[in-house]
């Protein structure tokens, strides 16, 4: 995939979301029955969007059994990861407390946020 992380939007998210948690290969069918709550998809649609995941480097379609068979080619924390930081680069230059600093100030996070963060990062440092 490169460095350049390829975005997903909400929809491939979701998407990709029924992927990872599945820990074996899934049909376009089962991700659209997992999916039924959050979208009204038909299955046209779905498979629009499995394509351009395949495209997009997400997925990879297997065909030998005689079905689809989606499986995740980057792992969800990998994915989260990369898009972590390129959210901190773009919008807080590349600072965890610019970041915190700005969710504190508009009362995003409170004071118990503040002290589990605390602790973590104390736990962080004895390991």
């Amino acid at each position: 995939m490169g460095n350049a992380l390829k975005k997903l939007g909400e929809a491939e998210l979701e998407i990709m979301q029924v992927v990872w948690d599945s820990k074996n290969p899934v049909t376009s069918n089962y991700i659209l029955k997992e999916l039924q709550e959050q979208r009204k998809w038909q299955l046209s649609t779905l498979m629009t969007s499995l394509a351009r995941l395949a495209d997009k480097g997400f997925i990879r379609c297997e065909r030998s059994t005689g079905r689809n068979l989606y499986t995740s080619l980057i792992s969800e924390n990998e994915y989260k990861t990369r898009a972590s930081k390129h959210f901190l680069e773009k919008l807080y230059n590349n600072s965890i407390q610019n970041m915190i600093a700005a969710l504190y100030d508009n009362k995003e996070i409170k004071n118990s946020d503040i002290e589990e963060l605390r602790k973590f990062l104390d736990q962080l440092e004895e390991e």
